[in-house]
């Protein structure tokens, strides 16, 4: 039998939905925009710098509950936040403050046979919120944006087992791009 390395089959997996987020992401920012990402720096972030995109992170442990006051900053043409609302308590205060006039979030949608992600070990890795599409739909509306694109993900993880293989039919992952709306 052969020897699977699920470290570096897990890093296939999260290089694939970077790279499906790296394409969606091109139709709507352009190289020289200023893009603040929320959370600290990762490999997707890293990517879209090495792919020329002017990226800057918030800081590493920033609780983005209490301290958010960088979004209100003019200094950013786009915000993203790619899998980093669920680990807030509320991000509907955050959403609502931007001023940026673009968002790119993408998020994990609750699955019906499965409970949200929690660490037992890191505070900082638990979800607190797995979304419904509608229900997201309806808080980036309700925070003052119009969902201009969107799309979902299946999970490529190569897990064994039930819930693993349902994760291949029903998405896992819910990516959209917002403009402000002057409501």
């Amino acid at each position: 039998m052969k020897n699977i390395d699920l470290k570096s089959t897990y890093a296939h997996s999260h290089q694939k939905r970077f790279q499906k987020t790296l394409s969606f992401i091109k139709e709507f920012l352009d190289k020289d925009d200023k893009i603040l990402d929320l959370g600290p720096s990762n490999p997707l972030s890293t990517l879209m710098t090495e792919t020329g995109y002017n990226v800057e992170n918030t800081k590493i442990n920033q609780d983005l509950d209490l301290d958010f006051e960088i979004v209100k900053s003019n200094n950013y043409d786009v915000i993203t936040a790619f899998e980093i609302l669920e680990h807030m308590v509320s991000p509907f205060p955050l959403l609502r403050s931007i001023a940026a006039n673009k968002l790119i979030v993408s998020v994990p949608l609750k699955l019906w046979f499965t409970n949200a992600y929690w660490s037992e070990v890191d505070p900082y890795d638990r979800h607190y919120h797995e979304f419904e599409p509608k229900q997201f739909q309806m808080l980036v509306n309700k925070a003052g944006w119009d969902i201009v694109k969107e799309e979902k993900w299946y999970s490529t993880k190569p897990k064994i087992g039930f819930r693993p293989i349902l994760k291949r039919f029903y998405p896992r992952y819910y990516i959209v791009y917002c403009e402000r709306n002057n409501k």
